[in-house]
């Protein structure tokens, strides 16, 4: 249905004029959407029920997607949908009895401090691909960054040396986030091993975490590995990739850092809040982020031992 995403991309570009951003926004929505219906075995569009598109929403609900984003995906789906049965490819428009999310912000659960190290002992480091998880869940539990943010780092962002990850976030502002000893051990393994040999295979730019055709990690991709170290690890709670981010902020703050530091390392300047983020200078983030966060104080604690 490849040919049937370019037609419609043409669509609304010529006819609908929609804005460069939308139509790259919907492009991706839908290629996602598409690869989700081929895996269901769905070769035809007229193919599609209701129940595939509610399944399919279901799945980024899980994924952690926000409701605006959702939404979002909704809207891309209905309109192509539209757009087939307005040129008699199909004959049905399987989203008419499908209602929009609310989008009402449901905060995501939390693993506790325990359960994030069973986790993180899951992937089998002497692997290929296992190497590679074991940094990106190093990295995403260290960094408490959005999944997008995860897969689209690059390699020319990282300052291991300097114990810190610059970060494209939201409206792409940029902020640094302080790295752990034991992500950045894990990174540094990866890099000089599996990430080699991935790279090999496939076109990447520079992305760091790659999978196994050595192109760029895909949000789909790394919610498939999480589910499936969660399931090896025996932990029955419905987390995502948002749930780790949520789990970083909970564990600091819980630890004792202060709300300003947190908001200011997940990136967060949404202005619908009330709250104030305040600027912080890098040595500050560093010391608070040290001293709060569970796996720099093991490593930590680990590297006193030795001694």
């Amino acid at each position: 249905m490849k040919d049937l995403l370019l037609q419609f991309i043409d669509f609304i570009k010529v006819e609908r004029g929609l804005a460069p951003n939308t139509q790259a926004a919907y492009e991706n929505d839908l290629a996602n959407y598409l690869a989700f219906i081929s895996d269901q075995g769905i070769q035809k569009p007229n193919e599609i029920t209701p129940q595939h598109i509610i399944q399919y929403i279901n799945l980024l609900n899980e994924v952690g997607l926000i409701g605006s984003s959702i939404t979002r995906n909704l809207s891309a789906i209905r309109m192509f949908h539209l757009f087939l049965l307005g040129e008699n490819i199909t004959q049905n428009d399987p989203t008419q009895s499908i209602s929009s999310p609310k989008l009402g912000r449901k905060l995501p659960g939390v693993l506790n401090i325990p359960e994030v190290e069973l986790l993180l002992q899951q992937p089998d480091r002497n692997d290929l691909l296992g190497c590679r998880d074991k940094a990106m869940l190093e990295f995403l539990y260290a960094t408490g960054v959005r999944v997008t943010e995860l897969i689209t780092i690059k390699q020319s962002d990282l300052y291991l040396d300097q114990e810190f990850v610059r970060v494209f976030g939201k409206g792409s502002k940029e902020r640094l986030i302080p790295v752990n000893q034991s992500a950045i051990k894990y990174i540094q393994l990866y890099q000089n091993s599996s990430r080699n040999v991935l790279a090999q295979r496939g076109i990447h730019k520079d992305v760091l975490f790659l999978n196994a055709h050595g192109r760029p990690m895909t949000r789909m991709g790394f919610w498939k590995i999480l589910r499936h170290y969660l399931d090896q690890a025996g932990i029955k709670k419905n987390a995502s990739p948002h749930t780790l981010r949520h789990s970083f902020a909970t564990h600091l703050l819980e630890g004792g850092a202060d709300l300003r530091t947190v908001q200011e390392l997940l990136g967060h300047v949404d202005i619908s809040t009330t709250q104030i983020y305040t600027h912080l200078n890098r040595d500050y983030l560093k010391e608070v982020y040290r001293k709060f966060h569970p796996r720099e104080k093991y490593a930590r604690k680990e590297e006193d031992n030795r001694e």
